[in-house]
C-alpha cells in the first residue's frame, strides 16, 4: 500500500494524498508551473531552489527521466506536487521514473490532491509558506514549525546553486564570461551553438576578476531568490557596465536593472510556465515564453534611469525587458534558451553577439604591444 503524505500551508489548508519520492519532511515557498510537458527541466532548474513546485498538468510522469534532459547536475526543488503520478513511464527515451529521481536526491513528492483548488489558492492569496511531510506529526505542531522558519532565511540560494569553481566550454567565436546565480544548461548551450569560447564563474566574481579574464561580453544568468540578496552582484554589473557588453536573463535581469538605478518587488505568485505572451514593444510582435520568477522590475523605478522597457507582459503588463539607452546593454525577465518551453526567443543570443562585434568596432582595443609597452613606461 502507498503510503501517506500531506502538504500543510501556512494559512492552515492542508491536502492529504498518496506519498512518492523519498520519505520526510521538506519546508519551502508554494509555487505552482502552468507547463504541459517539462517537468524533467523544471525538476532541474535552479531557479526552483527553496520551492515546493506544483504542475498544473494533472499526469506527470508519464514519459520518465532521461540524461539528456537535465537542465543543472542535479534537482534543487524542495518538494513535488502533483495530481497524478505515473510510476511507469511509457517513452523509449527514459531511462528511470520521476519516482526514482526524486529518491536518489532526497525530495519528497505528494500526488492525487487537488491541484487546481492548489493553484487557485495561490492564485488567490499569493504564493505561502508550506510543509511537505511523509510523517505523522500533528498538523499543530507543523504549523508551529512553520512560525519558526521564514521564507526570508532562504537567503544562501544563489551560493548554493552556483559553481564554486572557474570552468571552460572552449570555442573558436567570441569569448563570453558566464556569471552563474544558479545557471540552466540551457544558457551554455545556445552559446556554444554561437560556438562562443564560455568561461563560466561563480556568483561572486569581481569586476577585476572578469577583466582579467578579458572577455568579450558578459552573459548574467538566471538564478533563484531575492535580487537584492546578491548585493556583490550589482555592485560588479555597475563597475562593468558600458565597459563590456551585457546580456540579462531572468535573474541577471533584475541584477541588471538594479545596477543600473532601478529597483525590484515580489509578485503576488510569480510567472513560471512555458506559454507566457510577451509583446516587444518595438516591434509590437508578440512572443510566447517560457518564465520562471517570482520577482518583477518595479515599472515606476525604471523612469529616472537610463533603461528603457523594451518588453511587457499581455497578461500582466509587467516589465519583462529592458536595454541601457547609452551603454551596450540588455536583459529579458524571460528565457530565451526554453527548456522547457519554446524556442521562438533564442534570436536574443544571436543579438548579443552581434551586439558585441558592433562594440568591437565602435571601440577598438589597443594593441596588445602597445599595452604592455606604456605599462614598463609607467614602471620606469
Amino acid at each position: 500500500m502507498q503510503a501517506q503524505a500531506r502538504l500543510l500551508l501556512e494559512d492552515g489548508t492542508l491536502f492529504t494524498g498518496k506519498a512518492f519520492g523519498a520519505e520526510g519532511e521538506t519546508t519551502g515557498e508554494v509555487v505552482f508551473n502552468t507547463g504541459i510537458t517539462g517537468y524533467q527541466e523544471v525538476l532541474s532548474d535552479p531557479s526552483y531552489c527553496g520551492q515546493i513546485v506544483t504542475m498544473t498538468y494533472p499526469l506527470i510522469g508519464n514519459y520518465g527521466i532521461t540524461r539528456d534532459d537535465f537542465e543543472s547536475i542535479r534537482p534543487f526543488v524542495h518538494g513535488f506536487v502533483v495530481r497524478r503520478h505515473e510510476p511507469t513511464p511509457s517513452n523509449w527515451r527514459a531511462e528511470y521514473s520521476v519516482d526514482d529521481l526524486l529518491k536518489e536526491y532526497g525530495i519528497v513528492g505528494i500526488s492525487e490532491i487537488d491541484t487546481r483548488m492548489l493553484t487557485r489558492r495561490i492564485r488567490h492569496h499569493g504564493t505561502m509558506k508550506g510543509i511537505l511531510t511523509t510523517g505523522s506529526k500533528p498538523v499543530e505542531e507543523l504549523l508551529e514549525m512553520m512560525g519558526d522558519t521564514s521564507i526570508a532565511e532562504l537567503r544562501n540560494q544563489v551560493p548554493m546553486t552556483s559553481t564554486q569553481h572557474v570552468y571552460n566550454s572552449p570555442g573558436t567565436a567570441e569569448r563570453i564570461v558566464l556569471v552563474d546565480y544558479g545557471a540552466k544548461t540551457g544558457i551554455l548551450r545556445e552559446l556554444s551553438k554561437r560556438n562562443c569560447d564560455v568561461v563560466v564563474v561563480p556568483h561572486d566574481v569581481t569586476a577585476d576578476e572578469i577583466r582579467r579574464m578579458n572577455p568579450d561580453g558578459i552573459q548574467l544568468s538566471n538564478g533563484p531568490g531575492d535580487p537584492k540578496d546578491v548585493p556583490h552582484a550589482v555592485k560588479m554589473i555597475s563597475e562593468l557596465l558600458g565597459e563590456y557588453p551585457i546580456f540579462g536573463i531572468c535573474l541577471g535581469h533584475q541584477l541588471f536593472a538594479l545596477a543600473a538605478g532601478a529597483d525590484t518587488e515580489k509578485l503576488k505568485f510569480g510567472h513560471r510556465g512555458g506559454n507566457h505572451p510577451v509583446k516587444e514593444l518595438e516591434s509590437g510582435r508578440c512572443f510566447i515564453t517560457s518564465q520562471n520568477h517570482g520577482y518583477t522590475v518595479n515599472e515606476e523605478s525604471v523612469k529616472n534611469t537610463e533603461l528603457e522597457v523594451t518588453h511587457i507582459n499581455n497578461n500582466d503588463k509587467t516589465i519583462e525587458g529592458l536595454k541601457h539607452k547609452t551603454f551596450p546593454a540588455f536583459s529579458v525577465q524571460y528565457h530565451p534558451e526554453a527548456a522547457p518551453g519554446p524556442y521562438d526567443n533564442s534570436y536574443l543570443f544571436d543579438r548579443f553577439i552581434e551586439m558585441i562585434r558592433e562594440h568591437k568596432i565602435t571601440h577598438p582595443q589597443q594593441p596588445r604591444q602597445a599595452v604592455l609597452a606604456a605599462a614598463v613606461k609607467g614602471a620606469q
